[in-house]
Protein backbone atom coordinates (compact mmCIF):
# COMPACT_ATOMS: atom_id res chain seq x y z
CA UNK A 1 0.00 0.00 0.00
CA UNK A 2 1.05 3.40 -0.60
CA UNK A 3 1.37 6.11 1.72
CA UNK A 4 0.71 9.92 -0.02
CA UNK A 5 0.73 12.37 2.12
CA UNK A 6 -1.42 15.05 0.85
CA UNK A 7 -0.51 19.19 0.97
CA UNK A 8 -3.13 21.69 0.08
CA UNK A 9 -2.43 25.05 -1.43
CA UNK A 10 -4.24 28.12 -0.73
CA UNK A 11 -2.68 31.40 -1.50
CA UNK A 12 0.93 29.48 -2.14
CA UNK A 13 0.82 27.96 1.49
CA UNK A 14 0.03 24.74 2.87
CA UNK A 15 -3.48 24.23 4.63
CA UNK A 16 -5.96 22.19 5.32
CA UNK A 17 -9.62 22.51 5.17
CA UNK A 18 -12.27 20.33 7.17
CA UNK A 19 -14.94 18.62 5.23
CA UNK A 20 -13.95 20.82 2.16
CA UNK A 21 -14.97 23.70 3.93
CA UNK A 22 -12.88 26.92 2.83
CA UNK A 23 -14.12 28.87 5.87
CA UNK A 24 -12.63 25.92 7.75
CA UNK A 25 -8.74 26.52 6.84
CA UNK A 26 -5.89 25.98 8.77
CA UNK A 27 -2.28 27.19 7.65
CA UNK A 28 0.03 24.76 8.58
CA UNK A 29 3.40 26.30 7.04
CA UNK A 30 3.99 28.93 4.74
CA UNK A 31 6.37 27.27 2.69
CA UNK A 32 5.29 23.86 0.73
CA UNK A 33 8.42 23.32 -0.37
CA UNK A 34 9.89 22.63 2.96
CA UNK A 35 6.78 20.07 3.98
CA UNK A 36 7.46 18.03 0.84
CA UNK A 37 10.89 17.49 1.51
CA UNK A 38 10.43 16.57 4.76
CA UNK A 39 8.32 14.10 3.67
CA UNK A 40 10.92 13.14 0.72
CA UNK A 41 13.32 12.75 3.93
CA UNK A 42 11.04 10.13 5.65
CA UNK A 43 11.47 7.90 2.34
CA UNK A 44 7.62 8.73 1.16
CA UNK A 45 7.83 8.83 -2.58
CA UNK A 46 4.53 9.80 -3.51
CA UNK A 47 2.20 13.16 -2.74
CA UNK A 48 -0.84 14.20 -3.49
CA UNK A 49 -0.92 17.57 -4.37
CA UNK A 50 -4.49 20.24 -4.66
CA UNK A 51 -4.76 23.46 -5.65
CA UNK A 52 -7.66 24.91 -3.53
CA UNK A 53 -7.68 28.21 -5.24
CA UNK A 54 -8.14 26.56 -8.43
CA UNK A 55 -10.79 23.99 -7.20
CA UNK A 56 -12.28 27.35 -6.17
CA UNK A 57 -11.71 29.32 -9.56
CA UNK A 58 -12.65 26.28 -11.81
CA UNK A 59 -8.82 26.84 -13.49
CA UNK A 60 -5.63 26.00 -12.51
CA UNK A 61 -4.04 28.60 -10.35
CA UNK A 62 -1.14 27.57 -7.96
CA UNK A 63 0.83 25.28 -10.56
CA UNK A 64 3.97 27.61 -10.04
CA UNK A 65 4.11 25.33 -6.45
CA UNK A 66 3.99 22.46 -8.47
CA UNK A 67 6.61 23.38 -10.98
CA UNK A 68 8.79 23.97 -7.58
CA UNK A 69 7.76 20.73 -5.98
CA UNK A 70 8.48 19.17 -8.62
CA UNK A 71 12.31 20.56 -9.75
CA UNK A 72 12.90 20.58 -5.92
CA UNK A 73 11.75 17.34 -4.97
CA UNK A 74 12.44 13.46 -6.48
CA UNK A 75 8.60 12.88 -5.42
CA UNK A 76 5.65 11.30 -7.76
CA UNK A 77 3.11 14.51 -7.58
CA UNK A 78 -0.58 13.78 -8.44
CA UNK A 79 -2.12 16.95 -9.16
CA UNK A 80 -5.63 18.59 -8.98
CA UNK A 81 -7.97 20.94 -8.20
CA UNK A 82 -9.18 23.54 -10.95
CA UNK A 83 -8.08 21.23 -13.97
CA UNK A 84 -10.79 21.58 -16.77
CA UNK A 85 -9.47 22.00 -19.79
CA UNK A 86 -6.93 20.54 -22.10
CA UNK A 87 -4.39 23.51 -21.32
CA UNK A 88 -5.00 23.53 -17.52
CA UNK A 89 -3.70 19.58 -18.53
CA UNK A 90 -1.19 21.03 -20.54
CA UNK A 91 -0.38 23.20 -17.71
CA UNK A 92 -0.19 20.51 -15.07
CA UNK A 93 2.31 18.32 -16.88
CA UNK A 94 4.48 20.66 -18.36
CA UNK A 95 4.93 22.05 -14.46
CA UNK A 96 5.79 18.41 -12.79
CA UNK A 97 2.81 16.54 -12.60
CA UNK A 98 3.09 13.26 -12.80
CA UNK A 99 -0.45 12.14 -12.75
CA UNK A 100 -3.71 14.37 -13.04
CA UNK A 101 -6.59 13.86 -10.67
CA UNK A 102 -9.98 15.28 -12.60
CA UNK A 103 -13.08 14.85 -10.43
CA UNK A 104 -15.67 17.76 -11.48
CA UNK A 105 -14.91 17.59 -15.08
CA UNK A 106 -15.17 13.88 -15.09
CA UNK A 107 -19.00 14.99 -14.09
CA UNK A 108 -19.37 18.24 -15.98
CA UNK A 109 -17.88 17.29 -19.41
CA UNK A 110 -17.11 13.48 -19.34
CA UNK A 111 -16.31 14.12 -22.74
CA UNK A 112 -13.30 15.86 -22.19
CA UNK A 113 -12.40 13.39 -19.32
CA UNK A 114 -12.56 10.46 -21.46
CA UNK A 115 -10.45 12.33 -24.47
CA UNK A 116 -7.76 12.79 -21.70
CA UNK A 117 -7.57 8.98 -20.86
CA UNK A 118 -7.33 8.42 -24.29
CA UNK A 119 -4.51 10.94 -25.44
CA UNK A 120 -2.65 10.62 -21.97
CA UNK A 121 -3.44 7.25 -21.01
CA UNK A 122 -4.88 5.72 -18.15
CA UNK A 123 -1.54 5.40 -15.85
CA UNK A 124 -1.40 9.54 -15.89
CA UNK A 125 -5.10 10.56 -15.40
CA UNK A 126 -6.90 9.55 -11.82
CA UNK A 127 -10.61 9.82 -11.82
CA UNK A 128 -11.55 11.80 -8.64
CA UNK A 129 -14.66 10.32 -7.53
CA UNK A 130 -15.81 12.57 -4.37
CA UNK A 131 -18.82 11.27 -2.20
CA UNK A 132 -21.26 12.71 -0.20
CA UNK A 133 -23.55 9.43 1.14
CA UNK A 134 -22.92 7.50 -2.06
CA UNK A 135 -23.37 10.84 -4.76
CA UNK A 136 -20.83 12.44 -6.67
CA UNK A 137 -19.51 15.69 -5.16
CA UNK A 138 -17.84 18.83 -7.46
CA UNK A 139 -16.08 21.84 -7.12
CA UNK A 140 -14.09 21.50 -4.37
CA UNK A 141 -17.26 19.43 -2.52
CA UNK A 142 -19.36 22.71 -2.84
CA UNK A 143 -22.04 21.02 -5.41
CA UNK A 144 -23.76 17.70 -4.46
CA UNK A 145 -24.87 15.76 -7.60
CA UNK A 146 -27.68 13.02 -7.80
CA UNK A 147 -25.35 10.76 -9.69
CA UNK A 148 -24.13 7.60 -7.76
CA UNK A 149 -20.73 6.56 -7.27
CA UNK A 150 -21.17 3.12 -8.36
CA UNK A 151 -22.57 4.10 -11.91
CA UNK A 152 -19.59 6.74 -11.92
CA UNK A 153 -17.01 3.94 -11.80
CA UNK A 154 -18.68 1.30 -13.75
CA UNK A 155 -18.68 3.80 -16.50
CA UNK A 156 -14.99 5.27 -16.71
CA UNK A 157 -14.04 1.41 -16.02
CA UNK A 158 -15.54 0.96 -19.62
CA UNK A 159 -13.64 4.06 -20.68
CA UNK A 160 -10.35 2.50 -19.37
CA UNK A 161 -9.58 4.37 -16.57
CA UNK A 162 -7.50 2.50 -13.68
CA UNK A 163 -6.89 4.94 -11.12
CA UNK A 164 -9.17 6.32 -8.53
CA UNK A 165 -9.63 8.58 -5.66
CA UNK A 166 -12.04 7.91 -3.48
CA UNK A 167 -12.71 10.78 -0.37
CA UNK A 168 -15.94 10.42 1.71
CA UNK A 169 -16.11 13.92 2.57
CA UNK A 170 -17.89 13.44 5.64
CA UNK A 171 -14.97 11.94 6.79
CA UNK A 172 -12.47 14.29 5.78
CA UNK A 173 -10.31 16.37 8.24
CA UNK A 174 -11.97 14.88 11.56
CA UNK A 175 -9.68 12.20 12.40
CA UNK A 176 -12.30 9.64 13.03
CA UNK A 177 -11.35 7.21 10.77
CA UNK A 178 -12.10 6.53 7.03
CA UNK A 179 -14.93 5.12 5.20
CA UNK A 180 -13.51 1.31 5.54
CA UNK A 181 -16.29 -0.23 5.01
CA UNK A 182 -17.40 1.84 1.41
CA UNK A 183 -13.56 0.83 -0.02
CA UNK A 184 -14.38 -2.64 0.65
CA UNK A 185 -17.80 -2.21 -1.45
CA UNK A 186 -15.86 -1.06 -3.88
CA UNK A 187 -13.34 -3.11 -4.37
CA UNK A 188 -15.56 -6.09 -4.75
CA UNK A 189 -17.59 -4.22 -7.14
CA UNK A 190 -15.17 -2.63 -9.04
CA UNK A 191 -11.60 -4.56 -8.01
CA UNK A 192 -10.02 -3.45 -11.58
CA UNK A 193 -9.37 -0.36 -9.93
CA UNK A 194 -6.31 0.59 -8.27
CA UNK A 195 -8.43 2.25 -5.24
CA UNK A 196 -6.85 5.40 -3.14
CA UNK A 197 -8.50 5.82 -0.04
CA UNK A 198 -8.40 10.00 1.75
CA UNK A 199 -10.02 11.39 4.57
CA UNK A 200 -10.46 10.63 7.60
CA UNK A 201 -7.06 8.67 8.45
CA UNK A 202 -6.11 9.43 12.24
CA UNK A 203 -3.69 6.96 13.65
CA UNK A 204 -1.55 3.87 12.46
CA UNK A 205 -4.68 1.10 13.09
CA UNK A 206 -6.55 3.14 9.87
CA UNK A 207 -3.83 2.65 7.66
CA UNK A 208 -3.77 -1.48 9.13
CA UNK A 209 -7.37 -1.37 8.35
CA UNK A 210 -7.14 -0.03 4.95
CA UNK A 211 -4.11 -2.08 4.24
CA UNK A 212 -6.49 -5.52 5.09
CA UNK A 213 -8.71 -4.35 2.92
CA UNK A 214 -6.11 -4.11 -0.24
CA UNK A 215 -6.24 -0.13 -1.33
CA UNK A 216 -3.43 0.72 -3.53
CA UNK A 217 -2.87 3.82 -1.37
CA UNK A 218 -4.06 5.79 1.31
CA UNK A 219 -3.56 9.69 1.46
CA UNK A 220 -2.82 11.44 5.04
CA UNK A 221 -3.21 14.81 6.24
CA UNK A 222 -4.19 16.11 8.60
CA UNK A 223 -3.50 13.15 10.90
CA UNK A 224 0.09 14.09 9.74
CA UNK A 225 -0.26 18.25 10.62
CA UNK A 226 -1.29 17.03 13.84
CA UNK A 227 0.74 14.81 14.97
CA UNK A 228 -1.49 11.76 15.19
CA UNK A 229 1.08 10.29 12.49
CA UNK A 230 4.37 10.70 12.90
CA UNK A 231 6.65 10.71 9.79
CA UNK A 232 9.59 8.45 11.65
CA UNK A 233 6.45 6.31 12.43
CA UNK A 234 5.48 6.49 8.18
CA UNK A 235 9.34 5.88 7.70
CA UNK A 236 9.70 2.48 10.01
CA UNK A 237 6.41 1.11 7.84
CA UNK A 238 7.65 1.83 4.58
CA UNK A 239 11.01 0.03 5.43
CA UNK A 240 8.95 -2.78 6.95
CA UNK A 241 6.81 -3.31 3.52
Amino acid sequence: MEIIPAIDIIDGKCVRLTQGDYDQKKVYNEDPLEVAQEFEDAGLRRLHLVDLDGAKARHIVNHKVLEKLATKTGLHIDFGGGVKTDEDLRIAFESGAKQVTGGSIAVKDPAVFKGWLQSHGPEKIILGADVKGRNIAVSGWQEETTLDLFDFLADYREAGACYTICTDVSKDGLLQGPATDLYKEMLEREPEYKLIASGGVSGSQDLDALEDVGVFGVIIGKAIYEGRISLKELEQRIIKS
